[in-house]
């Protein structure tokens, strides 16, 4: 379905980054399998009143091509575009100066064209995921924790086994956690962490070593994460194994993963890192990317209990084949990457949206802008 939402009332030379409060010229592709949040629209037109708006319900995740209503005359005057992982080509949309992904990985655009050979921005949903990753990161760390996986099997068999020992839990107060990869998940993370008695320890791949390069300047759900970067008790950066082996030699009880894939982080965490957890049999859990962890090796270090245990939302392979070892691992939790299903992400993303509409009204960069030379 295509619809036409607003008509720009004149045409014209379009302003850039010198700054256009109307937006006077721009066109806006929607493409997204659902409906904008109630009033959304129509407070974008008193926003931008020369903003032309189309909405194409169409799901580029699942479909595997763009969506047919969208004509050809339409694409060589969309300025912007909110899409999934479709997108034209380069010479289809030769106006195009903005495109927002629906997600917060940005993998899949490395090796497109419409990226590597271009200057387009491309901006991520970077900071939607926070609340509710998070919500999912401690509600499996804490369900290990009081073996909430060995009850739930009990209940199954109506067992009431209860156990007398005070010692056979432990709770979260003074524990500490690594997270690497201190984004806006990662923020999040750390402030429902610090609020349950945990200290934070975060890892970059960049040196983050003044207040002024500690804060966050991707999109942050109001009230929520860490903005100013002042949760750590203690920072870590870099990239090489020698400095990655520091931060999981820092007595780690829990490492939470939240890197995207790069190559640089494939198979990040592997035998000779699950040997370095293994002096305080720090707790794993990855809700980056499956390939940031070895596989076999993940398999070894929880059946020879280097690790006390994992939880995973994601894997590799994925999905994981129903007769693949790692189901059967010990002390394993596996979801099927679910952890950023949320009924607040749509609200989030349109939010981001706007913020960046703002920004390109008014010259400035975006949000969330996907480095080419990071490749995040």
């Amino acid at each position: 379905m295509r619809n036409v939402l607003a008509e720009n009332p004149s045409s014209g030379a379009i302003a850039t980054m010198s700054g256009n409060k109307d937006l006077k010229g721009h066109k806006l592709l929607l493409i997204v399998p659902w409906d904008p949040p109630e009033g959304y629209i129509e407070d974008l037109h008193k926003t931008f009143p020369g903003l032309e708006i189309v909405l194409s319900n169409w799901d580029t995740w699942k479909e595997s091509t763009l969506p047919p209503t969208i004509t050809d005359e339409d694409w060589k005057s969309v300025t912007i575009l909110l899409t999934g992982p479709k997108f034209p080509t380069k010479e289809a949309a030769p106006k195009l100066q903005l495109v927002q992904l629906q997600s917060a990985g940005a993998n899949y655009i490395l090796d497109n064209p419409l990226f590597k050979d271009t200057d387009i921005a491309f901006c991520t949903a970077n900071g939607v995921h926070g609340p509710q990753i998070t919500e999912w990161v401690i509600a499996n760390f804490l369900a290990f924790q009081h073996r909430i996986p060995q009850f739930l099997e009990n209940m199954k068999q109506h067992k009431w086994e209860r156990s007398w020992n005070d010692s056979d839990t432990q709770d979260a107060v003074n524990q500490r956690v690594g997270i690497f990869g201190y984004g806006s998940i990662g923020r999040q993370i750390a402030r429902v962490a610090k609020a349950i008695g945990m200290e934070v320890y975060a890892y970059t791949n960049r040196p983050r070593p003044t207040p002024e390069s500690r804060r966050d300047r991707s999109y942050i759900v109001p009230g929520l994460g860490d903005p100013e970067g002042v949760l750590p008790s203690k920072w870590f950066s870099g990239t090489k194994p020698e400095e990655v082996h520091e931060f999981l030699s820092a007595d780690l009880d829990l490492l939470v993963l939240a890197v995207p894939l790069t190559p640089q982080t494939k198979g990040l965490i592997s035998a000779p890192q699950f040997q370095t957890l293994r002096g305080k049999q720090t707790y794993v859990v990855n809700i980056g990317r499956g390939p940031v962890i070895n596989t076999d090796d993940l398999i070894t270090a929880l059946n020879e209990e280097w690790i006390r245990g994992a939880a995973l939302d994601v894997t590799d392979p994925e999905p994981l084949p129903k007769d693949h070892p790692l189901w059967d691992a010990k002390n394993i939790i596996i979801t099927p990457h679910v952890s950023g299903n949320s009924t607040g992400y749509n609200h989030r993303l349109m939010d981001i949206m706007k913020i960046n509409l703002g920004r390109l009204s008014e010259g400035k960069d975006f949000i969330n802008r996907v480095s080419r030379e990071r490749g995040y």
